[in-house]
């Protein structure tokens, strides 16, 4: 491959592609830049004993989205991520319906990415904000 080649095809973003727990989840992807991830995800069959949304649920798809926004990033000058840390706030709960997870960049560096991820309900009443932060390393 000539320098030509690796240059085009490093600054290619990466294409989201769902893991075993994101489809066992129901997770969707509704939109996918380096500005901005969005994915859905179904509250039925995520939830805890008491019949609400389960915060671990959120945090799994949480940590998926805000990831899912760093590799994006990070694939347009041929790298990867690794998370170093995720905190979140839950606000509410939910029982039924349908969630949306929207990953946004709060800083974009060459070593460390810092999104904002913001779990919505249907009625656009904000569930849980997390923050996720991911180092920028070598392809393995």
């Amino acid at each position: 491959m000539s320098n030509q080649e690796q240059h085009e095809a490093a600054s290619e973003p990466w294409i989201i592609k769902l893991g075993e727990l994101d489809r066992k989840m129901g997770v969707r992807i509704i939109e996918e830049s380096v500005e901005k991830v969005v994915a859905t995800m179904p509250v039925r069959g995520n939830t805890q004993s008491f019949g609400l949304l389960h915060g671990g649920a959120s945090l799994a798809v949480g940590e998926a989205v805000g990831s899912w926004a760093a590799v994006k990033y990070a694939s347009t000058f041929g790298k990867a991520v690794v998370g170093v840390d995720v905190n979140a706030t839950h606000h509410r709960g939910a029982r039924e319906g349908v969630i949306t997870i929207t990953a946004t960049p709060i800083r974009l560096g060459r070593r460390m990415t810092s999104h904002e991820v913001v779990i919505t309900d249907e009625q656009q009443r904000r569930i849980c904000t997390m923050r996720i932060s991911n180092m920028v390393v070598d392809k393995p």
